[in-house]
């Protein structure tokens, strides 16, 4: 087996078995109730966005070690789990459909919740949006989940598939003010070479942002323009070129998609008509991934401000360790050892029960404290 510190998250198309799906419901929640006894629901957010300490927790539970099954499987069980009212956590939306209702869960939250519902609703969008459109790495995404505590801190975990590779990718951000410009938490998966990263480019950024004030016919012109230098040059020898003229030597195969110039146009009509001061409410204004890549190829070739080219991909440590905690489903490194989880689960269970009545015992202690000293009882 190979360790390279990089999380591969293999797709996989199995079910977990019915069996097991009460112990790793049993074991999160006993796990989740020790957490938030030890360091309450914001820290609880900020442990889950760190993508390698959320990919321990998914081993912990008995999960795959390394398959895409490890967002979909774990956050479906967090969800079902989680009792906001009781818990100040709360874990929104979900896999494919269930990624939309970010906005009314969130409107649905307890009153204890102290947020924004609709900037976060925001902020979930844009976050979507940055890492289909920004970052563009071959990776289309089907899992988005926002988890927030009831202070308000929040995180976003989702997740693309590569059907050409049959691997999959885990996002994970924290409480950023602006997804456009800020870095990710983290980013779990396998390096690949083909990425446009618009997202890291702050030249190109604004390079972008300018053709989007043009007039639509000129972008098409500047496009065609574009795509015209390249006539004749295979592949290979365009990427080797280095610098000759404006076109830049790290250029990739992202290029090489095509693009519907024709709705591209229909896209920079629309946006230029709202005149957007910035990039985030150029993206909430309907600009996606192919006007991305068109206005990023005109910015490389013509204006000679390439998009980054390097793959945000960043894991610091490898978690296969806590696979061993009770095994994994599908037997690495072992077979879920049955008598072994519930042992643990018990051992959590009593644990936080003992933590619970001792924090009742002390409340109640202090209360009698209060009525000697102040001769009133709590509350009046």
């Amino acid at each position: 087996m190979e360790i390279s510190g990089i999380s591969d998250l293999p797709l996989h198309y199995g079910r977990v078995p019915a069996w097991l799906i009460p112990i790793m419901r049993r074991l999160s929640r006993a796990i989740l109730d020790v957490m938030l006894l030890e360091w309450g629901p914001d820290k609880v957010v900020e442990r889950l966005s760190n993508p390698l300490w959320f990919q321990a927790f998914n081993n912990v539970i008995g999960m795959d070690w390394d398959s895409s099954g490890s967002t979909t499987v774990t956050l479906g069980i967090l969800k079902d789990i989680v009792v906001p009212r009781i818990d100040g956590l709360a874990v929104t939306g979900g896999k494919g459909r269930n990624a939309l209702n970010v906005p009314k869960e969130l409107e649905e939250l307890p009153a204890n919740f102290d947020i924004d519902s609709n900037r976060l609703a925001k902020m979930s969008k844009l976050i979507a949006k940055t890492d289909t459109t920004l970052l563009q790495d071959g990776h289309e995404l089907y899992h988005h989940s926002l988890l927030v505590s009831e202070d308000g801190k929040w995180s976003v975990v989702q997740q693309g598939m590569n059907l050409s590779t049959r691997f999959a990718r885990r996002y994970h951000w924290v409480s950023v003010s602006d997804p456009i410009n800020e870095k990710h938490q983290g980013i779990a998966g396998r390096k690949v070479e083909s990425v446009l990263n618009v997202h890291d480019s702050l030249g190109a950024k604004e390079v972008i942002l300018d053709l989007l004030r043009e007039e639509p016919r000129k972008i098409e012109r500047l496009y065609l323009q574009a795509t015209s230098r390249l006539k004749g040059i295979s592949l290979d020898a365009w990427i080797s070129l280095g610098t000759t003229g404006a076109i830049s030597k790290e250029a990739k195969m992202i290029y090489m998609k095509p693009v519907n110039v024709n709705r591209v146009i229909d896209v920079l009509k629309n946006v230029k008509e709202y005149s957007p001061r910035n990039m985030e409410e150029a993206l909430l204004l309907g600009v996606g991934p192919s006007t991305v890549r068109a206005l990023s190829l005109i910015s490389d070739l013509i204006y000679t401000e390439p998009p980054s080219y390097e793959d945000p991909v960043s894991v610091p440590y490898d978690p296969f360790k806590y696979a061993f905690a009770i095994g994994g489903k599908d037997g690495v490194p072992f077979p879920v050892n049955r008598e072994m989880a519930f042992q643990v689960i018990n051992t959590l269970e009593d644990f936080v029960a003992s933590a619970k009545i001792e924090k009742k015992d002390k409340d109640m202690a202090l209360n009698k404290l209060r009525e000697l000293r102040f001769g009133v009882k709590e509350g009046t």
